[in-house]
């Protein structure tokens, strides 16, 4: 019987979550889902369940339509955020122009009264402690964030959106802003002074400054104006592939030096430029980053939901990609093969066994190397 794979990954939440709630797991290998055969090892397993799992860019859904957020989650995607393992995830969009304070008002609007209807699978965050107290509930913090600063207009607007939910901005969406350029930009003119004044006052609120759609010489100057460490949420590596929207060793190392850290992002693009792409080509970039600054530089950043970007609508997925310019040479698929489902954090986990990962590095690229950046940045 063929099975979609949206009607394979169906049954997983049920299938794991005995399993996952029990203490030990007596056999070697568990088979999380028959209609996959996609089998997790005990070691896997127990890690994940220990993991304070952290994805820093996942929306709660790829899916930006009042006929989606203005219901409730369904049975099903309830069921596959519990099974995923996934303690945190960084709810964040890109938007920008003349009207982008009003569209950011209406995003925390709309998705914080999402998360608090939902509140049986969501918690919000303040500071870390709140990301904890999910893990201990079994359910998932929503970490808000946007993916651009063109709604802060005055450096005192950091501390009011600070004060309605935002934990997170990147400063940059792809182009250019009052606060610097874009990695789509054909000139980086680097941080403005507006924009170190942004910096400032988001250091100051506790505010984490996110530098992964920045062009080169932008995300440098943040890295150096910023008082505190920063994150690149989302972003690869260009010694690997060369894409606009992947960083530097430079800027990796400059990001390390620091004390920052990188998410590794599963878009197609931005890993491989061939095919097939894979849950072992993504974990070339963690390697990448390992080797170059150290294992506690390194962290997920996925840029998907649950599910991933081809399984949206086709109107969905015919606007997503017109948003961009051409030199982020979509392919016929966005997402890699086998990290497309609720439960690929056990995927990462295997193949990062694979590779010889001790247990505490796995811990640190799972969340550890995010919970000290984030705790740094809010407070515990």
């Amino acid at each position: 019987m063929l099975l979609s794979r949206r009607q394979a990954i169906c049954g997983a939440g049920a299938a794991i979550a005995a399993p996952l709630a029990a203490p030990y797991v007596a056999r070697a290998h568990f088979q999380i889902n028959p209609a996959t055969n996609r089998v997790y090892s005990k070691r896997a397993i127990e890690l994940v369940q220990r993991a304070v799992v952290i994805d820093m860019l996942a929306p709660i859904k790829i899916d930006f339509s009042p006929e989606y957020y203005a219901k409730a989650l369904s049975e099903k995607e309830a069921a596959d955020f519990r099974a995923s393992g996934i303690t945190a995830i960084h709810h964040a969009v890109g938007l920008g122009g003349p009207t982008a304070k009003e569209q950011a008002l209406s995003f925390f609007a709309i998705w914080g009264n999402f998360v608090a209807r939902n509140s049986h699978v969501f918690t919000g965050v303040d500071k870390f402690a709140d990301i904890l107290r999910a893990k201990r509930d079994g359910k998932v913090a929503v970490i808000m964030g946007l993916q651009n600063a063109d709604h802060f207009l005055r450096p005192a607007d950091v501390k009011t959106f600070y004060q309605i939910g935002q934990r997170c901005a990147q400063l940059t969406y792809n182009s250019q802003n009052r606060i610097g350029s874009g990695s789509t930009d054909r000139v980086d003119g680097g941080v403005s002074d507006f924009g170190a004044r942004i910096i400032e006052a988001m250091n100051a609120v506790g505010m984490l400054v996110d530098v992964s759609h920045s062009g080169d010489r932008t995300t440098l100057d943040a890295i150096d104006i910023s008082a505190k460490p920063i994150a690149i949420t989302h972003s690869n590596c260009r010694a690997l592939i060369d894409h606009p929207r992947v960083k530097t060793d430079e800027a990796i190392k400059a990001l390390a030096a620091k004390g920052g850290v990188m998410g590794i992002t599963g878009v197609r693009n931005f890993v491989s430029k061939t095919d097939p792409t894979t849950i072992v080509n993504y974990v070339d970039h963690i390697d990448h980053v390992v080797k170059l600054v150290g294992i506690d530089h390194v962290g997920i950043g996925t840029d998907s939901d649950l599910y991933g970007y081809d399984d949206t609508s086709p109107e969905m997925n015919k606007m997503l990609r017109g948003a961009y310019k051409d030199s982020y040479a979509f392919r016929e698929k966005i997402d890699i093969d086998g990290f497309d489902h609720p439960l690929k954090m056990f995927d990462l986990t295997e193949e990062l066994l694979r590779r010889d990962y001790s247990d505490a590095n796995i811990l640190a690229v799972l969340g550890g190397n995010f919970q000290r950046l984030l705790t740094a940045t809010w407070g515990g």
